[in-house]
């Protein structure tokens, strides 16, 4: 597989500091060789240019940094959109989960342009659909899913110039146990497919994940991955910009990535909100270059 790689170092959705440079934490833990060592071929491209929180105002509380970053997400749309039409994979590096609202942009631009449409797995502690109405803290990267879905400011929504890029009975939430109360309501209202801690803990991740693969790929073109690296139990990923207790372990982590591997649907990645400044010995980044290769192809035998 011809694998490019895309660094988008923004920290502007959310307010602990040091997330801009989870792309390079990532890279140092070795990311480019590990994949290499899977046989694929390999290309960094670099950093997108993100504006720094000290160059300007937060803007309206209810959706801090709007302008900033849907500014950054059409950049990396466009960047997401170039790499799948030149025929290379895209892998995401973030940053906070906001960037999710343009690199889901670009790979839904593509299959939209050509008829079809894409589903999505979304593995993170939160639900990550908010809106500015509904956000208790006004920090985006609580909103980018529901952005995908077609809720939320038109500068977001519309990034691409349609909405939404994804259908909710196309998409899974994986590993929720911290949602916002207004929140939980547009998740149960909007029809995704939603696992809790709870539906992991009771069925397993095998169960969670056939469902998820089955909804992501019925009348679809495959499916993007977006891993929120917070969804790991902070023993294990103790490097996240929103850490909460009670999260999947080592071993579920790789094995959701294993069998999304399995399916040969996957048509992107994104792996975000590693915070190196607050992380152990890099620990969260080396999990995550662990993870991407699980997707991507790693096999144990």
């Amino acid at each position: 597989m011809k694998i490019r790689i895309l660094g988008i170092p923004l920290d502007l959705g959310q307010a602990r500091r040091g997330v801009d440079m989870g792309p390079s934490a990532v890279r140092a833990a070795g990311l480019n060789s590990v994949l290499k060592g899977l046989g694929h071929q390999v290309e960094d491209a670099g950093n997108i240019h993100v504006r720094i929180a000290e160059e300007q105002h937060f803007g309206d509380k209810r959706a801090k940094y709007l302008k900033e970053i849907a500014e950054t997400c059409r950049e990396a749309a466009e960047r997401v959109f170039q790499t799948v039409r030149e025929g290379w994979f895209p892998l995401s590096l973030g940053g906070d989960h906001s960037i999710a609202v343009g690199t889901q942009a670009g790979i839904s631009r593509f299959y939209h342009d050509r008829g079809q449409s894409i589903g999505c797995i979304w593995v993170d502690a939160h639900a990550d659909m908010n809106t500015p109405e509904t956000s208790p803290s006004g920090n985006v990267h609580g909103m980018p899913f529901a952005a995908s879905l077609g809720f939320g400011p038109e500068e977001l929504t519309h990034i691409m110039g349609f909405a939404p890029k994804l259908q909710a009975r196309n998409c899974a939430l994986i590993g929720l146990r911290d949602l916002d109360s207004r929140e939980r309501r547009l998740v149960k209202d909007s029809g995704v497919h939603a696992f809790t801690m709870r539906d992991i803990d009771e069925y397993g991740v095998r169960a969670v994940m056939e469902k998820s693969i089955a909804a992501a790929t019925q009348g679809t073109a495959g499916f993007v991955v977006s891993f929120d690296m917070d969804v790991v139990d902070p023993d294990e990923a103790p490097g996240v910009g929103t850490p909460v207790r009670g999260g999947i372990t080592f071993r579920e982590a790789h094995l959701i990535m294993e069998m999304i591997s399995d399916s040969r649907k996957m048509l992107a990645l994104e792996i975000v909100e590693v915070n190196p400044i607050i992380d152990v010995l890099n620990k969260t980044a080396i999990l995550a270059v662990g993870l991407a290769a699980s997707a991507l192809g790693k096999k144990i035998l």
